[in-house]
């Protein structure tokens, strides 16, 4: 069967999108879902497997990227040493809300919040979010002591993460901006909710992709979809492997309202395509 370089070409614009969405407080689902519609990408079991699973590829650029903290912490832990063990406990702790969730509500969320509509809504309520948070806790973590550094993460702060983490599952809403949020109320400065963010992401989205791919029937499979796979898989890592850096860069020195106003614009945009049909 000939390859359809047409839908090859759709995957890996939407690989693009994944990798400059994934770690920025925006809402990659909710992106790829978007420009999906606009390029007729959605709608079918393979697109729904595929959105998911090429969100590893950004995840494997923060392996990649944190691969001295991870090994270091990996041997601290088989040392059992204090500092090892906490470090892996904390991102079990905060992993366990979303883990608890997606597995019983999975079918519903595809049912029900893959959509234009559910973006729109989660771009604004997303959106609106941020401004409070940064302006209620943010501020205040500068005045008071926060939490510098991921070592110093206690377990009811990742809990706390861990719950608004659970609030991603919202297409729209990010699980960026819902973890950042969680980190200014718990006690997080910025850079350190977004690291922390980064980690929790990685047994997030493999239980997820595993989860898709089990469900997938790959009776179904093309080489056309194996080999879109592959490629937006692959550009989702390079594209994020270059947006990571600079991204804590400019969280050290910026607010985060520039990315709230972002979504504002862009959920009242979209709900202004879908008025006028020009999208579904």
């Amino acid at each position: 069967m000939a390859l359809d370089f047409i839908f090859i070409l759709k995957a890996i614009i939407i690989g693009i999108v994944e990798g400059i969405t994934e770690f920025i407080p925006v809402s990659s689902t909710g992106h790829m879902i978007i420009v999906g519609d606009l390029i007729g990408f959605n709608g079918t079991e393979f697109t729904k497997m595929f959105e998911i699973v090429i969100q590893l590829g950004a995840i494997l650029a923060i392996v990649v990227l944190y691969w001295n903290k991870i090994w270091t912490m990996i041997k601290s832990f088989f040392k059992f040493e204090k500092k090892g063990i906490k470090f892996w406990l904390v991102i079990v702790v905060g992993t366990i809300p979303a883990l608890i969730l997606g597995v019983l509500f999975n079918d519903m969320i595809d049912k029900y919040l893959f959509s234009s509509k559910t973006v729109a809504i989660g771009f604004i309520v997303g959106g609106i979010l941020l401004i409070v948070a940064e302006n209620s806790f943010r501020k205040k973590a500068r005045r008071a002591r926060s939490v510098k550094d991921i070592d110093e993460i206690s377990y009811g702060q990742a809990i706390q993460v861990g719950l608004f983490q659970c609030l991603a599952m919202w297409p729209g809403m990010s699980r960026s901006a819902s973890t950042i949020i969680g980190g200014w109320i718990s006690g997080l400065n910025t850079a350190v909710a977004a690291e922390f963010s980064f980690f929790l992401a990685i047994p997030i989205m493999m239980g997820a992709s595993a989860l898709k791919m089990i469900k997938f029937n790959y009776a179904t499979l093309t080489s056309t979809q194996v080999v879109a796979l592959v490629a937006g898989f692959v550009v989702a890592f390079i594209v994020a492997l270059i947006v990571v850096d600079g991204f804590i860069a400019f969280l050290k020195k910026k607010p985060m309202r520039v990315f709230a106003v972002y979504r504002l614009f862009a959920g009242l945009i979209l709900i202004a395509l879908i008025l006028a049909k020009l999208i579904k």
